[in-house]
């Protein structure tokens, strides 16, 4: 399957362009070819300028982002209500491409390290919790941010399933969850990009990567069938939650070479296209960050459209 008719025009890049710096940067790198020094330029702005700046400049110099809306979260204790607003800016952050050697991030980081879990002896904050979904999350953020958790590291890789994946809920389930699995895929490649690449790491990424591909991203692997059609809706940002999307961009994240059992999901990677050539934002998760970006649910969706692109233009030079 060829996917000529998928390339970016150029009315579609002028769109993408007429954005944030958040958006500018990534096109430059993954869709236009730039040259290093503008990207990197063009980086550097969403430490001062856009939803970058904006989201940077909320941050308590306690190190939090607040406790989220009345009615958020009530069932969590307050601090535990912070840490998750934290934890979900921080992730966007990183999404964003905020530069981890920028002042601004390394201000930002430094406040992040006053942060602690209480329940748990006041382990700091990038040392993670319990869950594997919420630790493979701190342990990309840590990463990123040149802050590697080696420990985390290796609790992580002793939480592997025999499946392949990941699952908050085990040892009670011994079933991998996609979500969770996701979460700890990311992290391991941005632990392995801090400088900790080691055979251990590798073969439980290329496990987990086997997990997804097996199932071809989004299906049962003893019915073939659809495991869950929410899946197939594609939002930003994905706080936790897997969708086909999420989960082809990181294969093309981490260069891992599309073969026939990603071809499922890029079909619906195309059938998600509107008309105009743009991708909707399909759902808002219900996650809170005290930061509103773009557009609303229906409506051409940057962020959906830039990670379509580059997962097509990487499948089309896989196959080619």
């Amino acid at each position: 399957m060829r996917l000529h008719d998928y390339a970016p025009r150029p009315a579609h890049l002028k769109w993408l362009l007429d954005s944030d710096p958040a958006i500018r940067w990534q096109v430059m790198r993954d869709l236009t070819g730039e040259a290093p020094n503008a990207i990197a330029a063009e980086r550097s702005r969403v430490a001062t300028e856009g939803w970058g700046a904006q989201l940077l400049a909320l941050q308590s110099p306690a190190g939090n982002w607040g406790r989220g809306p009345r009615g958020w979260r009530d069932d969590l204790p307050k601090e535990d209500r912070g840490l998750l607003i934290t934890l979900y800016s921080l992730v966007v952050l990183k999404d964003l491409g905020l530069d981890p050697a920028s002042k601004q991030a390394r201000k930002m980081i430094g406040r992040v390290g006053q942060l602690v879990f209480k329940p748990l002896n006041n382990r700091p904050f990038l040392h993670g919790e319990t869950e594997p979904c919420i630790n493979g999350r701190i342990l990309g953020i840590g990463s990123y941010f040149k802050e590697p958790n080696d420990a985390l590291a290796k609790q992580l890789l002793g939480e592997q399933l025999e499946d392949g994946g990941w699952n908050c809920e085990a040892p009670r389930s011994r079933r991998s969850s996609f979500h969770t699995t996701i979460c700890v895929l990311e992290g391991l490649l941005d632990y392995e990009r801090a400088g900790r690449k080691s055979p251990a790491v590798t073969k439980a990424r290329k496990k987990a990567e086997n997990y997804l591909l097996e199932r071809r991203m989004f299906r049962s692997l003893r019915t073939g069938e659809v495991i869950d059609k929410r899946w197939l809706r594609f939002s930003f940002p994905t706080f936790w939650h897997y969708d086909v999307l999420r989960g082809l961009d990181y294969l093309r994240d981490a260069g891992i070479k599309a073969d026939s059992r990603v071809s499922d999901a890029i079909e619906t990677v195309i059938e998600r296209r509107h008309q105009n050539g743009r991708w909707p934002l399909n759902l808002l998760h219900p996650e809170h960050i005290p930061l509103e970006m773009e557009t609303g649910v229906g409506r051409a969706s940057r962020w959906n459209t830039l990670r379509a692109l580059r997962v097509l233009r990487w499948y089309n030079n896989s196959t080619g």
